[in-house]
């Protein structure tokens, strides 16, 4: 099938780039030594992780219940939820997928590891857990340099039927763009060696508690920028084990901002049809597309322009000059151009998204294309 076939609105992940964006961060965590367990949210897709596990991830890391239990389901037999799972419930559905793999999960309270430990206490083997830490982000996690946070750590340790296996981190503010005075490649740096650096130092004041070992304790961090720039280090005998990268495996308008990856590193766009042409009031151009909330998000981040980047040409990833897309009712995409657009009703467009994880979320299956041609799908399974 071709491409032109397609019904619009349609999700597009070019094959080439996809490879090239696998192997690439499989051989920066080979290099590394460490374990690469990439954040699979990003696409959902159990035939994409598939591909992530065959290049050598070990393991995979999801953010909910439901994720766990899909890809479970697929086979997947080490899973890791990257978030504080909280709720009776919940715990019970993961000691039920606790027969079948290696689940683990995070706690950063007190309050949420007694209602874990209330589950798994009378459980065969106890539920392995990781401490989250907030290593910068100052979203979920306890502070890294805080002698609360070795207290906690203390008392989680002593729960019954929680295994505290290891910390994590996520390192989310490396999103935010350059401080004040500083380059996107020096921002990019010092926060990933801030949050390697200060999850070593809380590992060491952790063994100095009797609490960690080098030889087995698993200090967990990652995101896509941070991951950019990473190197691993040695402090106080330990070393990062894993890395948990989600969105590199198809970038996005965020990550080109950021300076994390260029247009050509981007394999997935959104392909639409203009539906709509008018002039305003102004007598600028506006055009209308068959994609909007329901397809992109309103997402924005450092440096984008709208809400994703409109391409003149596909193959060569080179963007519109003029064309912009500036606002998103439900089902329409707002693209306003300066002087003459040179689209017209019932041409298709590519948009390279601001934040693709969510584009992915909102589709039902992905199409794999070379070129002009569909060569493969991606049902999206979570």
């Amino acid at each position: 099938m071709l491409i032109e076939n397609l019904a619009t609105p349609c999700v597009l992940i070019e094959r080439r780039r996809l490879r090239h964006n696998l192997e690439q961060m499989q051989a920066k965590a080979t290099a590394n030594r460490v374990a690469l367990r990439p954040h699979v949210k990003t696409h959902k897709s159990t035939a994409l992780a598939k591909r992530q596990r065959a290049q050598g991830a070990q393991g995979i890391t999801v953010a909910k219940v439901a994720e766990a239990e899909a890809f479970v389901d697929a086979g997947f037999e080490d899973i890791r939820l990257a978030y504080t799972i909280v709720g009776r419930g919940k715990h019970e559905r993961l000691q039920t997928l606790r027969d079948r793999a290696r689940i683990s999960f995070c706690v950063d309270t007190l309050e949420g590891a007694q209602a874990a430990s209330a589950v798994y206490a009378a459980a065969s083997n106890p539920a392995e857990v990781l401490l989250e830490v907030d290593a910068g982000y100052g979203r979920c996690g306890v502070l890294w340099n805080a002698a609360s946070s070795v207290r906690l750590a203390q008392k989680i340790a002593a729960l019954p039927g929680l295994n505290l296996v290891g910390i994590l981190t996520h390192a989310g503010h490396a999103y935010r763009g350059p401080a004040d005075g500083e380059s996107q490649a020096e921002t990019l740096h010092r926060i990933a060696t801030e949050e390697r650096d200060r999850m070593l130092d809380f590992a060491g004041r952790l063994h100095e508690a009797g609490l960690a070992s080098p030889d087995t304790f698993e200090i967990s961090i990652g995101s896509t920028p941070t991951m950019a720039v990473f190197e691993n280090n040695s402090r106080h005998g330990f070393s990062i084990t894993e890395i948990r990268p989600g969105n590199y495996v198809f970038n996005d308008a965020i990550q080109v901002a950021l300076g994390v990856a260029t247009l050509h590193d981007c394999a997935l766009t959104v392909q639409a049809t203009v539906v709509s042409k008018h002039r305003d009031s102004m007598g600028r151009e506006r055009l209308f597309i068959d994609a909007g909330k329901k397809v992109f998000t309103t997402d924005t981040g450092y440096q984008t322009d709208g809400y994703g980047i409109i391409l003149y040409n596909p193959s060569d990833m080179v963007p519109q000059p003029h064309a912009r897309l500036t606002g998103l009712s439900e089902e329409h995409g707002w693209v306003s151009v300066l002087g003459g657009a040179t689209f017209s009703v019932g041409d298709r467009v590519r948009i390279v998204p601001n934040h693709a994880c969510v584009v992915a979320h909102t589709q039902d299956q992905l199409y794999v294309v070379d070129d002009d041609e569909v060569v493969d799908t991606f049902a999206v399974d979570a």
